[in-house]
């Protein structure tokens, strides 16, 4: 009740939505995922979208120019918020890359849809992410963006800056890139308790 006040409830904060932890892969759960999508193409484009921790729409984006074997990197065009940026392109991905591209033969989207004028739906992806959960028998949620939490955690755990893993990841902010210190296992086991600095003795004196 505002009592006819009408520019009260203009004023009232909202309640803060509750930040959930994104849902993050284990590598051998990744190597299992991959593993259990059937088609050539979609397997590729996943392992893509993991292996330079891409969003769904910028993996199907991609067109075969953008993979830039001499540099060693992958140009990422109208990415989130329309900005352009650039991504690793591992060893292990060119050699997969260049494999699917021998046997797929793709023109000018790396990842095609049905016809070759046009890239291959994002809906397939989401698709095939979740009969691959279930055939791998991954009990988490498993979505393109998992393959994204779980690229982002894997680098911080093996000790990359985070700054640098917010450049690769797109991110205008810092803090969307800090969310991964909370769920990487490696930096919590390695960080050190304030107890081990202390000489406490667990039975008491008599």
């Amino acid at each position: 009740m505002t009592l006819g006040r009408a520019e009260i409830p203009e004023r009232i904060a909202y309640a803060r939505l509750p930040r959930t932890l994104p849902v993050v892969l284990s590598a051998d759960e990744v190597v299992r995922f991959l593993e259990a999508v059937p088609s050539l193409k979609t397997r590729t484009a996943l392992t893509t979208a993991y292996a330079a921790g891409l969003r769904a729409s910028e993996t199907v984006g991609l067109k075969v120019g953008d993979i830039d074997s001499g540099r060693g990197v992958i140009r990422v065009e109208h990415g989130k918020g329309g900005q352009d940026r650039t991504v690793m392109l591992s060893a292990q991905l060119l050699r997969i890359l260049r494999i699917y591209w021998r046997l797929a033969k793709p023109q000018d989207w790396l990842f095609p849809g049905r016809g070759a004028d046009r890239p291959i739906d994002v809906q397939v992806l989401y698709s095939a992410c979740r009969s691959a959960r279930a055939a791998a028998g991954i009990d988490k949620r498993v979505t393109v963006h998992t393959l994204r939490h779980s690229f982002a955690t894997h680098l911080l755990e093996n000790g990359t800056d985070i700054r640098i893993i917010q450049v690769l990841l797109g991110h205008n902010n810092l803090s969307s890139t800090a969310r991964y210190t909370r769920v990487s296992n490696g930096l919590i086991r390695r960080t050190t308790s304030p107890l081990d600095r202390l000489n406490v003795e667990v039975v008491p004196p008599v």
